[in-house]
Parts: C-alpha cells; structure tokens; sequence
C-alpha cells in the first residue's frame, strides 16, 4: 500500500476522536498490531476526575484498529503496540490534542508454535511422574491436532494421557492441561493443573486402561473449557464434576479433590495435581447436592472410601 505515517493517522484520527460524549476531556487507547491471529484495542474517554466515560458506540475503536492495521502494513520499523492520547481544547474551534506512539514489547509478543516452552513442560512433567512408577512408552490416548497457533482444545500443543506404572498399581495423568497457552504473551501454565486416576493393577486389562484414558481426556477437555477448576478444587477440597454414561455403570459421577502432590519447575511455576475418582449414586444418596458443585457430598464420599483431604 501507499505509504501511511504516524501524521496520516493522527489526521484521520481527529475527526473520529472528536465526536467524544458529553463529559470527556480526555482519551486513552492502547492498540496492539495483528499477532498469532489476534490484535486487541482498549481504552475510552475519561472525565476530568479520571473516570471512565460512557460511549454509545464502538466507532473510536473500530477506527483506532483501522489506523494500526494501515501502520503496520507501511511501517519502516517493527512494533506491536500503539498507544493514543486525545485531549480536549481548552477552547471552542481550537483543534484536540492527539498524540500516537509506537513501540515494540516483547512482553506482549504471543508464543508462536515453535516456542521451546512447550516441550519443556513436558518434559518437566515427564520427569515428575517418573519419579513415581514406570512410565508406559507405547502407550499414548491422544486426541485432536493443534492448529497453527499450536493449540489442540485444551490450548497448548499436549492434549495426551500417561500410563505410569509402579508395583501394584496404575496411574492414569493427564498430559497437557498445565502446558503455557499458545497464542498469547501471559506467564501462566495453561490451566494451573493436571488430573490422574489411580487403579489396582490387577484389575485392569489393555481395554480398560483405554476405556479409563479416553474417559480422563474428556475429563480433562471440560476442565480446559471451564472457568478455574483447580481454584475451585483447593477452596472446597472435592466437587463432584461430571457425570458419567452407562458404560461405566455402577458408576455415575467423576469427582476431583485435593492432592497433596505438586508438579514442580513448570515454566511459570508449579501446579497441584488433582485426583479424578469416579463415584456411585448410592455413595452420595441422602446428601444434599445444593451448595457449590455438591461439595461436602464429594467430601462425605470421600471420607468414607478413607479417602480424607490434607
């Protein structure tokens, strides 16, 4: 395109600007160029005391994302953010001040699909359940091909079951709910968290596992589209999460509760494991089922499979 400069955008700007409501005596915008797929506008009026203004209409921002795109396409110098100011005159028919900036912050640049980030914790993750039985190399209940933001469903590159093996007993995990979003900058670990199930050894056979698998990668989507389930898990100690289909009568519900174990030395910290344990009606029968997520049902059901909360 034509070249467009920073006095191309202030020029196009004032007249949008300058239609502000009733009230404002100043603007403050912040813009970020188009990454991963995605670019953000905030801001509004402000009053003289520094109040937020109501506006009627989305116009200031749709024009502010209109300038940066046209930015970006022109620009001699790399950056990913704008930051614009408008200030009101002090006088009738004198013209508004409006300042554009442009910067480049690497704290804001999105993980792209090649982020080493990823594979680290995985790796981190591997090394912890090592640390706890045998790790089944050829097993693997994997679900969904990330995109070319390396997201799969839960919103990293991982979306994957561990088969842990340790004497007498079987460890399901899952492997990728604790990996670092792709597609944005925030420092945090995916969903803060991982599943596992626990299971006699013994009474497993290969289809079982990959019943129980398969039923833990579901698990693990619903927490992925669900609002801090480890949050919700630590403030209540157990919650009956989910129900279960007939195929896995007598059981009806999976509940998560509180375990003591923490994977260390994530990217962005550590994050608590949470156990998945799959219930009967009958453990929950007579309980009353209105407070937050059926939580002290959960806890009763528990405590009486001696299951008790740390």
């Amino acid at each position: 395109m034509a070249s467009y400069s920073i006095d191309d955008a202030i020029r196009e700007l004032a007249p949008a600007l300058g239609k502000a409501p009733a009230g404002a005596v100043s603007g403050d915008w912040t813009a970020t160029t188009m990454q991963a797929g995605h670019s953000s506008r905030t801001g509004g009026y402000l009053d003289a005391e520094g109040k937020h203004v109501p506006e009627d209409s989305r116009h200031p921002l749709d024009i502010i994302a209109d300038v940066v795109e046209k930015l970006d396409a022109s620009a001699l110098q790399r950056f990913n953010k704008v930051v614009i100011r408008w200030k009101k005159p002090k006088f009738p028919f004198m013209q508004a001040k409006i300042t554009l900036e442009t910067s480049y912050d690497q704290t804001i640049v999105p993980r792209g699909p090649d982020d080493p980030i990823y594979e680290t914790a995985a790796a981190t993750r591997r090394v912890f359940w090592q640390s706890r039985g045998t790790l089944h190399e050829d097993f693997a209940v994997e679900r969904g091909t990330a995109n070319i933001h390396a997201q799969t469903k839960w919103f990293g590159p991982h979306c994957r079951i561990l088969a842990i093996h340790a004497p007498e007993r079987l460890t399901l995990a899952t492997d990728g709910l604790s990996t670092p979003w792709a597609g944005i900058s925030e420092p945090e670990n995916g969903v803060e968290c991982e599943l596992f199930m626990e299971f006699d050894a013994a009474t497993l056979d290969a289809a079982g596992i990959e019943n129980w698998a398969n039923l833990l990668i579901n698990t693990g989507d619903l927490v992925a589209d669900g609002y801090r389930i480890a949050r919700d898990v630590e403030k209540h100690g157990a919650i009956l999460f989910c129900r279960l289909t007939e195929d896995y009568h007598p059981m009806t519900r999976i509940m998560l509760s509180r375990d003591p174990g923490r994977i260390e030395g994530l990217p962005f910290g550590s994050v608590p494991l949470i156990r998945a344990t799959p219930i009967a009606e009958t453990e929950i029968e007579g309980h009353d089922l209105s407070d937050d997520w059926g939580a002290a049902a959960a806890r009763n059901a528990l405590a009486k499979r001696g299951m008790g909360i740390d």
